[in-house]
């Protein structure tokens, strides 16, 4: 998370928000060695206290996890370059403002019962934000299909003890500066920088 207090202000609940409406993360822990690292889709609660998730078999983090372990799940948000020139003010910098939030926690191995109503969950979650198409179910898969499928994954809960936020956004600069990146930063370099911009123009609310 970035050191400067001025983009670490936002209110947990938005940035749990942010985290649920992303679906997807990165996730972390610790080993001999590098730490272990995967790209994952998961289910945040209603109270962002757990997000569960799922991991092929031969994911390295399956094996270190026989028994649960602290873990990190990383969610990004859009990120974009922001040329000085942008602000309208002499004497200024590049930077790279971004949106992330850390979900650090415990993560549990849960029993293999537990996957399929966790898979049928996470898909009507990402189905129904498809609409007005009409949703995949799990009832469309072959019977085969399903059994291979079933097999090849295993279900956790990350129980979320800390959530920290980085938001950073041109909130230390002059509002009009901002405004002013803001409206050249989608001509730039990033990630999703509509959204971006829309963020940049009414920062999240603090605690």
């Amino acid at each position: 998370m970035h050191p400067n207090p001025t983009f670490r202000q936002t209110a947990a609940q938005e940035a749990l928000s942010l985290a649920r409406t992303r679906g997807f993360g990165l996730l972390a822990l610790s080993a001999q060695g590098a730490p272990l690292l995967s790209h994952v889709p998961f289910l945040l609660s209603d109270d962002g206290t757990q997000a569960r998730l799922h991991l092929v078999r031969s994911n390295p983090i399956c094996r270190a996890c026989a028994q649960p372990l602290a873990a990190t799940l990383a969610v990004s948000g859009p990120d974009g370059y922001i040329s000085p020139d942008w602000y309208g003010l002499d004497d200024q910098v590049p930077t790279w403002n971004y949106l992330a939030v850390h979900l650090t926690g415990t993560l549990h191995p849960l029993p293999i019962e537990d996957l399929e109503p966790m898979l049928a969950d996470q898909s009507a979650a990402f189905e129904a934000r498809l609409q007005p198409k009409p949703p995949w179910t799990m009832d469309k898969m072959t019977a085969d299909t399903r059994t291979r499928f079933l097999r090849m994954i295993l279900p956790f809960r990350l129980q979320i003890d800390d959530v920290q936020s980085t938001f950073k956004l041109n909130q230390n600069k002059p509002d009009a500066a901002r405004h002013a990146a803001a409206d050249s930063v989608q001509t730039g370099l990033g990630s999703d920088l509509a959204a971006l911009a829309r963020w940049m123009r009414t920062p999240p609310r603090q605690d």
